[in-house]
């Protein structure tokens, strides 16, 4: 590889554009789907981890990455990619013809993967010429830019930046330092293996559009990449304003009256710089960021509207294309970013009629059609995510329209979207990773709309807690929406437990006896004991919510009526008939086995073994600390000195053995 880059920047050197293209396109052929350049060395340090991990049976500091230090023989490939890295920065930024710019931007595209090789790639002018060729530089920021970032050709490609891997640096931004012997300045992400955009790349639309536009999204690509690797980036766009380009040139689109194309790479850069940098969240708020991505995803679902928030949806309409769905994921994920706020405080009256139009763009967003199930997965999760970030007031809207025409009703009222809901929830259900995640805010969402619309706790219990017919199951062992629930009610992960537990106990009005009723005692504990409702003595009238719940009683099955009586409320089914333990016992024995039952428990809770505990007047768990002894103090005398004798008589038998041996 070393004399093949060493040829590309002696070419570069020399402004010779056939033979640059001509070698780009061989490098970037070569490397296109690689992160990593050097992977026969990677596939070696990990063999070497997993040898000394079986060798010692421990990992002491586990790596983020599977690029640790550099090692000495590695060290010259990559200072060679940091050169080439520079070269075609400086060469993009002069007069090349569109197919040599294009294969330029590619090849730093690849680079812009290894965060080891971005130091040339994170310094102001890299940024802005970067941002020019992405056309999103506007003339004020033109005027502002550092000496020596020329003007350039206006030239816009696939961001290797999946979504789960922007949404775990925002979460977390673990960095470590890597400073070269040429480029210091710079801090970068140990770069994660990636996998590849879901956005389709078709190569003959490319073919089809015009080299600018092309060059254009290329040069986009890259910014996505540095922008993801490298927290010093990050800073530097904040710093330098680049956002606010940005953002001008989407407005731009958004607002003309053709509908915006080949907008994606901008909008997954928005979402990039405002997840990744709180003070740019706050200058999108500020820059009316809500209400312009509304009508961004008005345009993207092609949404008409009659009577305020009632949009009409049109069932024969064809699905929404990939290429469209990836817009509006984009355009949700950002919005997620600047609006999750108003969950925090009560919105005045303009913030609240935002939140209630965008609930109505989101209610289509939950009810439209994609093409491939797992685009339309994605892009329901994303709405969710933001209907539970807004203000339960706002959320009238999902329910408020017609019912004419509509799927599924209940008491009058159109049940689509709370049908969509449900679905959604039904399919992540099945999902065996990451449930909190991806399960968590759908449960909140029906919980809370079940708390505040009637309408929507009926037709949801109706789904989940049908009336009880089979009580010979117990309600975890149930294949229904009831019984995958009630399992996840005993989750080791206590958000999700507590989620699950908290959706049954709505749908049931807050009611202790309705809730052991389809859970069972054993599952329901749990939240029983957080609430202080272990007694049963409270029931819904007594909540915070009781003002929501109607007065309506709930029915029972012939089949429940019959076997009622049989049910361990435990368990929540009907067992077989045990046999009595103490049959054949006289009053006497029964006494006498009790009083030993209550020594162990004693021994044991001394012994700090187990602690057991009672259930206090308010309907919370209490040690049982005075009840537990039990005994007067003549009985823990007599227990005392029964134990010194049984200890006697072993020593007096020990020393007869040893008189019969000698």
């Amino acid at each position: 590889m070393a004399p093949d880059v060493e040829r590309i920047i002696a070419s570069i050197s020399i402004g010779d554009q056939d033979t640059v293209q001509l070698l780009l396109d061989s490098y970037n052929t070569q490397y296109a789907d690689c992160f990593f350049f050097d992977s026969e060395a990677q596939e070696r340090k990990q063999q070497q981890r997993l040898d000394e991990f079986r060798k010692m049976k421990v990992r002491e500091c586990a790596s983020n990455s599977d690029s640790d230090e550099d090692s000495d023989e590695e060290k010259p490939d990559l200072l060679l990619r940091q050169d080439l890295a520079a070269a075609l920065l400086s060469f993009v930024s002069g007069q090349l013809q569109p197919a040599v710019l294009r294969v330029c931007l590619h090849t730093l595209r690849i680079l812009s993967r290894d965060c080891r090789a971005l130091g040339p790639m994170v310094s102001d002018t890299a940024l802005f010429t970067l941002a020019h060729l992405g056309g999103i530089l506007t003339n004020k920021a033109k005027g502002e830019q550092t000496p020596g970032c020329r003007e350039t050709l206006d030239a816009d490609g696939t961001s290797d930046v999946s979504l789960s891997e922007a949404v775990r640096a925002a979460a977390t931004t673990h960095t470590s330092t890597v400073c070269s012997s040429r480029w210091r300045g710079g801090e970068e992400r140990m770069l994660v293996p990636g996998k590849r955009d879901t956005r389709e790349e078709d190569s003959e639309d490319e073919e089809k559009e015009e080299d600018g536009e092309v060059c254009r999204k290329e040069a986009m690509k890259v910014l996505c990449n540095i922008i993801y690797n490298s927290p010093h980036a990050q800073q530097r766009a904040s710093a330098l304003r680049l956002m606010q380009g940005l953002w001008e040139s989407l407005k731009e689109g958004i607002w003309s009256r053709v509908p915006p194309s080949g907008q994606f790479y901008k909008l997954r850069l928005l979402f990039l710089l405002t997840a990744l940098r709180p003070e740019l969240r706050l200058q999108l708020q500020q820059e009316r960021g809500v209400p312009v991505l509304t009508k961004a995803l008005e345009q993207c679902l092609v949404a008409r509207w009659e009577d305020g928030c009632e949009g009409v949806i049109d069932n024969e309409a064809p699905p929404i294309s990939k290429r469209r769905s990836q817009d509006i994921i984009e355009i949700l994920k950002t919005l997620f970013n600047i609006a999750h706020r108003f969950h925090k405080q009560e919105p005045d009256e303009e913030e609240a009629g935002l939140c209630r139009h965008l609930a109505a763009v989101l209610r289509r967003c939950l009810l439209l059609s994609c093409d491939g199930e797992d685009t339309l997965e994605e892009l329901q999760g994303h709405t969710v995510n933001i209907l539970s970030a807004l203000p339960l007031t706002c959320l009238d809207v999902m329910v408020a329209v017609p019912v004419e025409g509509a799927s599924h009703k209940c008491e009058g009222v159109n049940m689509d979207c709370v049908h969509a809901l449900l679905l959604f929830m039904d399919r992540r259900l099945n999902r065996s990773q990451k449930l909190k995640e991806k399960l968590t805010p759908v449960l909140n969402l029906l919980t809370e709309s079940s708390r505040v619309h009637r309408e929507t706790r009926h037709y949801l219990r109706q789904k989940i807690l049908p009336p009880l017919r089979e009580v010979g199951v117990r309600p975890e062992q149930d294949s229904t929406l009831r019984g995958r629930l009630v399992r996840l009610m005993t989750h080791v992960d206590t958000d999700v437990k507590d989620c699950a537990a908290e959706l049954l106990f709505v749908l049931c009005k807050e009611n202790v006896s309705r809730f052991v009723k389809y859970t069972g005692y054993g599952n329901a504990a749990g939240l029983l004991a957080a609430r202080g409702l272990l007694n049963g003595r409270r029931n819904s009238g007594d909540s915070q919510f009781a003002s929501h719940y109607s007065s309506d009683s709930d029915s029972d099955t012939e089949e429940y009526r019959e076997a009622k009586a049989k049910i361990n409320l435990v368990t929540g089914r009907v067992e077989a008939e045990q046999p009595d333990p103490m049959e054949g016992m006289t009053d006497e024995e029964k006494e006498e086995e009790a009083r030993r039952l209550i020594s162990m428990i004693n021994r044991l809770s001394r012994d700090q073994i187990i602690q057991p505990m009672e259930v206090t007047a308010e309907g919370r768990l209490a040690p049982l600390y005075s009840k537990m002894r039990g005994f007067t103090e003549e009985e823990e005398e007599e227990e005392d000195s029964e134990e010194e004798e049984e200890e006697i008589l072993d020593m007096k038998a020990e020393m007869r053995k040893d008189k019969q041996m000698d």
